[in-house]
């Protein structure tokens, strides 16, 4: 093994060590491990199917028959939770990835040009921050009609600007250092320092907030399903499940409590989980600890 081969093994053995010493990072990487096993679970099992109505065994408390109880169909609670981690996890894979590919593209983009390429890119982040993916949903919904598809627009065209201010932020400050000007010294053009120098350096920055991304991405598809607007019956949806438990939530709340725990876990985990690559990846801190 070569001396550099090594140094980065011992590198990185000793993030990893850090990592098991950080509270937020262990708890939110458990948290998103288990939204990650309840879809890979329900590829493959669940309960019951999701969709099947049963009208006798309607509003049953949790059994061995049903352990989460049925809601008001007679639908498997637990089945619904389980295949409705895979809708969440759809629309957040999807949405972080339009964000992140147009907005990352962008926001290099306005930092190796400046200009009025810069100028031009930034007043139109600024402009679509004026709608929020709520709004956006709205009106995507009133043009195209309500569905999975337009809550991922939405959500995904929220993203791009977000990345875009990140990314370019972060690329202003790797393009001052000594390095990135050695590179244009030696030759190198813009889009190859981004590649070669700026995108490493800041991948860190991006996967930190991809993953408060996908956090809110959750967030949002279920409220958009709970106003009708996103994932449409029979898949299962946590904010749909909130939204049909309200009629029923003083005959069984539980209905309404356990896909709110789920969406209130899932948000949790991802954000525990940013805060620790953060606070892992911060060189200040990594001293500290």
């Amino acid at each position: 093994m070569t001396v550099a081969s090594l140094e980065r093994s011992a590198g990185t053995a000793h993030f990893w060590r850090r990592a098991c010493r950080h509270k937020s990072f262990v708890v939110g990487a458990i948290l998103t491990a288990l939204l990650a096993g309840m879809a890979l679970l329900s590829l493959v099992w669940s309960p019951y199917p999701p969709a099947e109505i049963d009208i006798p065994a309607k509003l049953q408390p949790p059994s061995w028959a049903h352990w989460l109880g049925t809601d008001s169909l007679g639908r498997d609670i637990a089945s619904q939770i389980l295949v409705g981690a895979q809708n969440s996890i759809v629309v957040g894979v999807i949405a972080v990835g339009i964000g992140l590919l147009t907005g990352v593209a962008l926001g290099c983009m306005a930092a190796a040009r400046r200009g009025w390429a810069e100028e031009v890119i930034m007043r139109a982040a600024d402009f679509t921050f004026a709608f929020p993916a709520l709004l956006s949903a709205i009106m995507l919904t009133a043009i195209y009609g309500p569905g999975l598809v337009m809550s991922i627009v939405a959500i995904g065209i929220f993203n791009i600007p977000v990345f875009a201010r990140i990314t370019r932020g972060a690329a202003n400050a790797v393009w001052a250092r000594e390095f990135v000007m050695a590179a244009r010294t030696s030759g190198k053009g813009g889009w190859r320092i981004t590649f070669d120098h700026v995108l490493p350096n800041i991948a860190s920055v991006l996967i930190v907030q991809a993953t408060i991304s996908f956090a809110t991405a959750i967030l949002a598809e279920a409220a958009l399903s709970y106003l009708g607007l996103g994932t449409q019956p029979p898949q299962p949806s946590w904010g749909r499940m909130l939204n049909e438990a309200q009629s029923q939530l003083f005959q069984s709340p539980l209905l309404a409590v356990y896909p709110g725990v789920a969406i209130m876990l899932s948000v949790l985990g991802l954000n525990l989980l940013g805060d620790g690559l953060r606070d892992l990846w911060d060189p200040k801190l990594a001293r500290a600890r």
